[in-house]
């Protein structure tokens, strides 16, 4: 459906059109509108962009494709609506670009080679769905009050009434059975008497958080996170946790592991959602992600990773302004999912490709730049990204929780470029890789003496309640000893072996064994790369009693032998299946060496 022109390109910049109103009387320009150029060359093709800037009849819009061949005096339509994400059942398992393109179905319709100002729908309009209703006539609905449930994979997918309506409405008409996203289920009437249809989808625009309106007029709260997603990542879920409804960051140089680590925490998270979000990524590592989840066993569900994951990607070689708009499109989808009480983790890799696509764009704009020629609102954008995560408590008393975690990707490993610090301020949990752990091959990489999360003590609660009352303290001790460790090892390169203490010699043994046996994890063994709870719960509790526990050795080489062997038998427990006769033995092996140790 295309409307009829009502502008004209006056200027070309790369990927920014500058246009002007036809009729500045009765037009209108409206920022983050959609609008479609029809390039005089190529009358056949509508080039997707975005407002990016008003002035009075004229404004400046980022072009989602190539923009060569478009020239001055070209036609410009305005769709009269923002850019916007198609929200219902048919999300999970698809793979698009950061404007909600299906792949697949591009490349089915197209080739592999797309031609420019292509599009598909977001949600198959073909597909039926079973539409349970779960309201009736005469019902009284307001905006995000569910009136139906479609099964979808894995979970109960909720029919919502749209999120923009913050009044009462009743149900004059609603009705079960096989429909599509796009056929109307039910009719609602206000107290103005004006009617509105709901169906299956709906549109939201994507910058705009998608339970603000309801939150405002009371339907549904925010609420304090209060429990932990764990991942089955001992050094994060023990020292570093992230809360459900969370913001946390992975930055880190080249090779450190991030999209190993990434992928690991997708796979094993207690989420009943995955939203991951390639942004700027290379397309090897991309199709690497496409092709390997759909392969990937549930470990919560026994069928396959993809049923409940969405997949949304934009490689460096694609567009840059679709790059820009990837990840707003990636968590109004997991906003969607946390409104009908579910759990839902969105991974945005890498948050510094995405910064970089609005360098450019903010250079070609001519926009005052600000630290290494980033946007001067680069900071406020960054925490605009996160703060969209939360806990909330929705319509019908469910509780859905949102976590974002974001990769960064400095150059050179330099944590104190702008990007990286930006997104500092506006986390809770920062889990910083080291090239140098890496370079030992000390996986995942985390360096424990540089990351920090502020949800371990806002998490104390829980942990007392379901781990032990003295959880967080005894973390605490572990740390200390990490930092001890650190230092008396830092002592021992300047004075050797024989300028140190047996004392501190043994807490840097002790430092030494907590960190090759608790902090590393082996992400290809199929016991150790993901480690329950309860299971971290055991082996903690083992390692705290050894690591702190009084010794008496006779020297030094007594201690690091102790160790040494102590280090090897629990090495050897991590990949022991639980309850096996092997774990069984190396348990046994273990005390009886605690218990001959002086």
């Amino acid at each position: 459906m295309t409307a009829a022109p009502t502008a004209r390109i006056t200027a070309v910049q790369e990927d920014i059109v500058r246009l002007r109103l036809d009729d500045a009387q009765n037009g209108r320009l409206v920022k983050n509108e959609v609008i479609y150029i029809v390039p005089a060359r190529a009358p056949d093709q509508r080039l997707k962009a975005e407002v990016l800037r008003v002035e009075s009849d004229e404004a400046d819009a980022q072009v989602f494709e190539s923009t060569g061949g478009v020239g001055l005096g070209d036609r410009v339509e305005q769709s009269g609506r923002l850019l916007s994400v198609k929200l219902g059942p048919g999300l999970l398992g698809r793979v698009y670009d950061g404007l909600q393109n299906p792949l697949e179905a591009l490349a089915v319709g197209h080739g592999v080679f797309l031609p420019r100002g292509v599009e598909a729908p977001g949600l198959d309009p073909a597909v039926k769905w079973s539409f349970t209703a779960t309201r009736r006539s005469g019902d009284k609905v307001r905006g995000g009050d569910a009136i139906g449930t479609v099964p979808e994979g894995p979970i109960t997918h909720k029919i919502m009434v749209p999120f923009d309506l913050d009044d009462t409405f009743e149900i004059t008409w609603i009705r079960d059975g096989a429909v599509t996203v796009d056929e109307p289920v039910a009719r609602l009437k206000a107290a103005s008497g004006a009617e509105r249809e709901i169906r299956l989808a709906q549109d939201w625009p994507v910058r705009e958080p998608l339970p603000r309106r309801i939150i405002r007029a009371g339907f549904s709260q925010r609420r304090f996170p209060d429990s932990p997603m764990i991942t089955k990542q001992r050094i994060v879920d023990v020292f570093f946790p992230i809360a459900q409804g969370g913001a946390a960051c992975i930055p880190g140089p080249f090779g450190a592991g991030k999209t190993v680590l990434l992928n690991l925490i997708a796979r094993h998270s207690d989420v009943d959602v995955v939203v991951l979000v390639a942004c700027g990524e290379r397309a090897g590592e991309v199709v690497e992600t496409i092709t390997e989840f759909p392969r990937l066993k549930d470990p919560r569900t026994g069928g396959s990773l993809m049923d409940r994951t969405v997949i949304i990607c934009n490689t460096s070689s694609m567009p840059v302004a679709s790059r820009e708009a990837s990840i707003y499109t990636g968590i109004a989808i997991g906003e969607y999912y946390r409104q009908m009480g579910l759990r839902t983790l969105v991974i945005a890799d890498s948050t510094s490709r995405w910064a970089q696509a609005m360098r450019e764009t903010s250079g070609r704009l001519e926009e005052i730049p600000g630290e290494e020629a980033f946007p001067a609102y680069l900071d406020s954008s960054i925490k605009s990204v996160y703060e969209r995560a939360g806990v909330v408590e929705t319509n019908d008393g469910s509780v859905g929780a949102l976590t974002i975690i974001g990769s960064v990707s400095p150059a050179g490993g330099n944590f104190e470029e702008p990007v990286t610090q930006s997104t500092l301020a506006a986390v809770t949990c920062f889990l910083g890789l080291s090239y140098d752990r890496a370079y030992k091959r000390f996986y995942p990489a985390i360096d424990p003496l540089l990351s920090w999360s502020r949800y371990r003590g806002q998490l104390a609660a829980w942990t007392a309640k379901n781990l032990a009352p003295d959880w967080t303290e005894r973390v605490d001790a572990m740390t200390a000893l990490l930092q001890r460790g650190d230092e008396v090892a830092r002592m021992e390169q300047v004075t050797g072996e024989e300028g140190i203490s047996l004392e501190d010699f043994v807490a840097a043994e002790a430092a030494r064994f907590l960190d090759m046996v608790f902090l590393q994890q082996d992400a290809f063994d199929d016991i150790d790369q993901a480690a329950p709870i309860e299971r971290q719960q055991a082996m903690f509790d083992r390692v705290h009693h050894l690591a702190t526990r009084r010794y008496a050795f006779a020297d030094k080489e007594a201690a690091r032998q102790h160790f040494t062997k102590l280090a090897g038998l629990f090495k050897n427990l991590n990949y022991a299946a639980p309850g096996s006769g092997d774990e069984a033995r190396l348990i046994a092996d273990l005390e009886a060496l605690d218990k001959s140790a002086p």
